[in-house]
């Protein structure tokens, strides 16, 4: 046995902790409630995530509703596409605000973030460019990291300071995901190098669109559920994992590219930001061994065959189906479906979605058949998001990045609130269990 699997052997000796201790000790295991609720660790003004009400006989289920600033997410997207325009940048105007942008104030704030988009001269090239990465998730987090020493005064946590840098970093992200995932694929795929020059005349989801593939490579479509796609992922409450994240460092007072690094760290994770991937390899699974897509009987059969452990990776899951806190629905996931058939039917897809909405509306039952569990599931977003990352051709490299890009805002409206108002470092409690134990001097061990 080599010396490195010697010491791996003794750190999981020493991190095995008896479960039977959780439960002794009362131990809100992933800050959750015996009911699966969150434990109230904070307060918020930007976001509400609403899956179950509680009574005095605990929680009953109920149609899920998100709200942005009190505004509930299918009002805000109903207010911009009947108006027929793109909805990101007066959905960061209302999560950093805390109101929605006049016609003057949202022209104003869009010309703002539009000169933001572009990074200093040296930097694609020294930074995103020169070191070599296999991971867009990695790069993004270290280009973050590199910007604190484009600042005179990056440590300033004044309102004005990291108020203009989180609008800097809202513009920068698109740019930073393109040309990151550009470098990957010169470095490690042998393919051409191309950089765009964001342009300030398109939108953030456009002008995305246009840096990944180049003029004349994308629909209006696209561009359209790109946008709807950003709106839903910028905000999520304050308990999801990276934007309590964001919380939990910001309560220390560091700087803005710190807390924003974390808040990535924490999204790259795959049962975080991922779930999407996991997604779609389940589907392209189910895809290979299915015969007949449109068929409950033989769907039906698969599914139960992955519950059961006995197909695609083992774990048991249905993937997609399911939320932390949605119960009856995820909101964000019924107007993402709706868009969604209509780029399938644009890209020649139409059945590929069908075999979605077939596993949405029979895998709930088979989940409860083959689990014996009366819980309530639904499809939530991520249900849907890898097959329109998909059949907008994007790359699954950037899934994650795509994500981080949209809630960049969310977690920019946290780190404001967080330093305004909580003004105390976050410091949970973690009760010691392990042995006493008397130092030996090292001649006597």
């Amino acid at each position: 046995m080599s010396k490195i699997e010697q010491w791996t052997k003794l750190a999981e000796n020493a991190s095995n902790i008896d479960n039977e201790l959780y439960t002794k000790f009362d131990v809100k295991r992933g800050l959750r409630n015996a009911d699966q609720t969150g434990v109230l660790v904070g307060l918020t003004n930007v976001g509400t995530v609403i899956g179950v009400e509680k009574n005095e006989k605990g929680t009953t289920p109920v149609e899920g509703r998100l709200e942005y600033r009190g505004i509930t997410i299918d009002k805000l997207v109903d207010g911009f596409q009947s108006d027929k325009r793109q909805g990101y940048d007066e959905t960061v105007y209302l999560l950093l605000y805390g109101k929605l942008p006049n016609r003057q104030e949202l022209e104003d704030f869009t010309a703002y973030m539009a000169q933001q988009r572009y990074l200093p001269q040296y930097f694609t090239k020294d930074i995103i460019l020169s070191f070599r990465g296999k991971d867009v998730m990695n790069m993004l987090a270290r280009s973050v990291l590199a910007l604190y020493t484009t600042e005179d005064n990056p440590d300033d946590v004044s309102t004005k300071n990291v108020l203009e840098q989180s609008l800097s970093l809202i513009a920068k992200f698109p740019a930073i995901v393109a040309y990151s995932f550009h470098g990957m694929r010169y470095h490690h795929m042998n393919k051409a190098l191309v950089i765009r020059h964001p342009k300030p005349e398109l939108s953030t989801a456009e002008n995305f669109l246009y840096m990944l593939k180049g003029g004349n490579r994308y629909t209006p479509l696209e561009v359209e559920i790109l946008d709807l796609m950003l709106v839903l992922h910028a905000e999520h409450g304050g308990g999801n994992n990276s934007s309590f994240t964001t919380h939990v460092v910001s309560s220390t007072l560091t700087d803005t590219y710190s807390a924003i690094s974390a808040a990535l760290g924490a999204l790259k994770g795959p049962l975080h930001g991922g779930a999407n991937i996991k997604v779609m390899a389940m589907v392209d699974d189910i895809k290979n061994n299915v015969r007949d897509w449109a068929s409950e009987r033989e769907v039906g059969a698969y599914l139960h065959k992955i519950l059961d452990k006995k197909a695609f990776d083992g774990s048991g899951k249905l993937y997609g189906l399911g939320h932390a806190v949605y119960t009856l629905s995820d909101p964000r996931a019924i107007l993402l479906k709706n868009k969604a058939r209509e780029v399938a039917i644009e890209k020649n897809k139409l059945d590929e979605f069908e075999l979605y909405a077939l596993i949405e509306k029979i895998g709930p039952g088979i989940f409860a058949e083959s689990k014996g569990d009366n819980k309530v599931i639904a499809p939530n977003v991520d249900f849907y998001s890898g097959f329109v990352n998909c059949s907008l051709d994007m790359p699954p490299a950037i899934y994650t990045p795509l994500f981080a890009m949209s809630r960049i805002a969310g977690w920019s409206a946290h780190r404001i609130e967080e330093i305004n108002s909580a003004k105390r470092i976050i410091r949970p409690a973690y009760k010691a269990v392990g042995p006493k134990t008397e130092y030996i001097p090292l001649h006597n061990r």
